[in-house]
This record gives structure tokens, C-alpha cells and sequence, in this order.
């Protein structure tokens, strides 16, 4: 995500290395390699030479301190207007009324229906709601079908009426029984169309002039750029909606949504999605979005998803057991686990800052821990709780078992033992939070 984008940023601030301070002559060919990253991106051609112009003027005012070097102050200036184009402030969902009602809108193939299932599945899971899903796309079948499976994965009941082919009735008719039944939020996935025409335009306009939704909110494919821009604003002329959603922010986006949707309709982006599954959902927080494109990471963001898997309880139990060295294969098995419903593995090492870059040409998906989760479980009961008692035999037969070899078996178990003796060691008073960090998120790999 904004791989490229970043990469010409940070050759733009290389362009005032051995600057004494910022001068309009020093600036200029920074400020146009800025501008022309942006274009790169796909951002619109007057809100990058908007953007540059604002942070020429920034940078001429400033003092720049003798600590502070032209390239950091420049970085400093670029990140924070970078965040003031994405909307600054994070700004939340109304979800307060009962039932909120959410009117979903966008083109076909934006990410409608899997979005509508992912803000279910939050909202039941983060935000304590209990959500009903309303079909209401009447002309297309599977659109039905894809939101029974999704609300059946996330055991979120989904409202149909297949025989019925107003839109407006089924929503309507959803809401009374929403009410009736005692469900708190109720999400309307609507139909698109591969472009705009005025039967979609007056279908959703009337499905909202009746609903009459808590929050409309405009969904739209990131990696279509400055099209998807141009789609949000007729959307928005003719439905006023509350904010936007970005999709498939996993894929070869420019990043020309992002930065260019909220300047031209001036609405904030809510959430923004990256992967089909069902947890791969996320609050939009300008600043943090411009930490990532300028390389430095998004350490809150780790945090909070690493707090999401974390069970108190558990992280107690194995803090007592590091500390009298019993810490097992098991354990680290169940650790294992938890890293992995926190998020694609790639994604969480780009939040740690600088490792973006470094991990950008590695291949590291879901299936990292593969290796390591078949040697576990290839080992008896007795030998993931004493892992002292695997000798060469054992070793053979565990890699037989894992279809993996000796030598990947013997480096994980040494691996395995170093980190727990590292463990033991941090146990003491000055180590205790150190080590029920490590207990809860281990950072061996093979």
C-alpha cells in the first residue's frame, strides 16, 4: 500500500541533504518531485499543486532550530498536511440510536457486500451491537447468497425478502422487524451498478428520502484512484452521505483515493478495508495512514489490534510460567495463534517502524508459521511439555511427521530454548513487563 508513493517522498527529502536551512531555491526541485509523486499516485493535478503551494508557505515560515535539519523539518511539514488532506481528525460511526440504522452505498465491485459484512462483524465483536444484515440488491442473486454466507460465518442473522423486488420495502420492512425482534443496528447493502445511471441514483435516493439512515456511508474500490474520486462526488451530490469507506487497500493501489476523496467531497473516510477476511477492517486515522506513507510505521495501530487477542488471564498464567521456566511448545502454540487472528503477518511487520521498507520484496503471508505449527504438532504431548527429551530418533520422526527436515526440527527447538532461557532472565522485577510482552506476542521465526 502506497509502496511507490513512498519511495518518491523519501527521495524528495534526500534533495535537501547538506541544506544548512529551507530557501526558496533549495525548495523547488523538493516541492516538484513532491508534486510529481502525487500525480504519480493518481491525485488530482489541483489538489497536488493545492497541497505543495501549502507546504512551500509552511516551510518558508519556519526556523528551523539547529537540531532540526531541513530534510527532517521538511518530513515533519509533509506529514502533518498529509494527514490535514485525509481529514485530520478521526471521526466515527452514529451508531447511537436503536436501531442505527446504515444505508451502504457504491458502484458493483467495490467491496459493498463483504464491507457490510465486515462492519457487522465489528460492531458485534468491538462495539458490543447486535446487527442485522439486510439484502436489498434485488438484481443480483449472489449478492443475496454472498451475504447469507458472510452473516452465517459471523453468526449475524441476514433479512431477506427474495420474492420481493422493491428495494424500499424490504429496508423498510427490515426496520419493523429489527425493532420487533430487538436488534440495535441494522446494515443495508444496496445494489450497484458497473457505472452510474440515473435507475441507480433514484433507487438509493428513495431507499434513504424512506429509511431515512443514521449514516450513509459511500464505498469505493482504492485501487480505481482518481476514478473512484469522481464517483464519490456524483454519489455525493445526489445523496449527501456521512463518510467513505475505502476497499482493497491490499492491492496495487496508488493511493490517489485516499489522498485526493476527502479534499473534493469533503466528507471523512471512516474505515478502510485490506484482505476478504471477515476481521480485516479498520477505523481510518489520518495521522496514522501518514505515518505509514512517510515510512514510519503505525505502532498504535499494532498495539491495539496485539490488545484485541490478548486474554489478561492468560498472559498472567504464562508470565508464572516463564518465570519457572515452563514455558512449552504448547504455549508457544498458542501464541502462535493469537498473532495470526491479529492480521496478515506482512501488514503487522510494515507497522513496526522502518520495517516496511525492508520487508517490501520478502514473501511473508499467512501461511509463515506454517512450518513451525506442523513440527508442534507432529510432537507427542510429552515432547512439547519437556522439550529436553528429543533426541535424534524423536527428531527424525517429528520432521517425517511435519514433512519437514532434521535440520529445520533441531533449529526451531534451539531457537525455541534460547528464547525461553531470554525469557527467565527478564523475569526479574525491572524485566516483568518485558516479559509478559514477549509471552503474549513471541517473536520467533525460523
Amino acid at each position: 500500500m502506497f509502496e511507490n508513493l513512498s519511495d518518491r517522498l523519501d527521495r524528495s527529502f534526500k534533495l535537501l541533504k547538506g541544506q544548512g536551512r529551507i530557501t526558496e531555491i533549495n525548495i523547488a526541485e523538493t516541492l516538484k518531485e513532491i508534486r510529481r509523486a502525487l500525480l504519480d499516485a493518481d491525485v488530482n493535478y489541483k489538489i497536488a499543486k493545492s497541497f505543495t503551494d501549502k507546504v512551500k508557505e509552511i516551510a518558508l515560515g519556519q526556523n528551523v532550530i539547529s537540531s532540526v535539519k531541513p530534510g527532517q523539518m521538511m518530513v515533519k511539514i509533509i506529514h502533518d498536511e498529509l494527514a490535514t488532506l485525509m481529514g485530520g481528525d478521526t471521526v466515527d460511526i452514529n451508531i447511537k440510536a436503536n436501531p442505527a440504522v446504515l444505508l451502504i452505498a457504491g458502484l458493483q465491485g467495490s467491496g459493498k457486500t463483504t464491507f457490510s459484512g465486515k462492519l457487522a462483524g465489528l460492531l458485534k465483536s468491538k462495539r458490543s451491537k447486535n446487527p442485522l444484515l439486510v439484502a436489498c440488491d434485488v438484481y443480483r442473486p449472489a449478492a443475496i447468497e454472498q451475504l447469507k454466507v458472510l452473516g452465517e460465518q459471523l453468526s449475524i442473522p441476514v433479512y431477506t425478502e427474495e420474492e420481493n423486488k422493491n428495494p424500499v420495502k424490504i429496508a423498510k420492512n427490515a426496520i419493523r422487524h429489527a425493532r420487533k425482534e430487538g436488534f440495535d443496528a441494522v446494515i443495508i447493502d444496496t445494489a450497484g451498478r458497473l457505472a452510474i445511471d440515473e435507475q441507480m441514483m433514484n433507487e438509493i435516493s428513495s431507499i434513504k428520502k424512506e429509511v431515512n439512515p443514521h449514516e450513509t456511508l459511500f464505498v469505493v474500490d482504492s485501487m480505481t484512484g482518481q476514478d473512484a474520486v469522481n464517483t464519490a462526488k456524483e454519489f455525493n451530490d445526489r445523496l449527501d452521505f456521512e463518510g467513505v469507506v475505502l476497499t482493497k487497500l491490499d492491492g496495487d493501489t496508488r493511493g490517489g483515493a485516499a489522498l485526493s476523496i476527502r479534499a473534493v467531497v469533503n466528507k471523512p473516510i471512516k474505515f478502510m478495508s485490506a484482505g476478504e477476511k471477515m476481521d480485516a477492517l479498520d477505523v481510518f486515522h489520518p495521522d496514522r495512514m501518514a505515518d505509514r506513507i512517510l515510512g514510519m510505521g503505525d505502532v498504535v495501530s499494532l498495539v491495539e489490534k496485539a490488545q484485541e487477542q490478548i486474554n489478561e488471564e492468560e498472559a498472567r498464567r504464562l508470565q508464572q510460567k516463564i518465570a519457572k521456566n515452563q514455558f512449552n511448545f504448547d504455549d508457544f502454540l498458542s501464541q502462535i495463534q493469537q498473532i495470526k487472528k491479529m492480521g496478515n503477518i506482512k501488514d503487522l511487520a510494515s507497522m513496526i517502524p522502518g520495517m516496511g521498507k525492508a520487508l517490501r520484496n520478502m514473501d511473508m503471508d499467512d501461511d509463515a508459521f506454517k512450518g513451525i505449527e506442523a513440527i508442534i504438532r507432529s510432537m507427542t504431548m510429552e515432547e512439547r511439555s519437556n522439550p529436553v527429551i528429543m533426541n535424534g530418533s524423536r527428531r527424525k520422526r517429528i520432521a517425517d511427521g511435519s514433512g519437514t527436515s532434521v535440520q529445520e526440527v533441531n533449529q526451531l527447538i534451539k531457537q525455541f530454548d534460547e528464547t525461553r532461557k531470554l525469557m527467565k532472565m527478564m523475569t526479574g522485577k525491572k524485566g516483568k513487563n518485558m516479559a509478559r510482552m514477549m509471552g503474549n506476542m513471541p517473536g520467533m521465526g525460523r
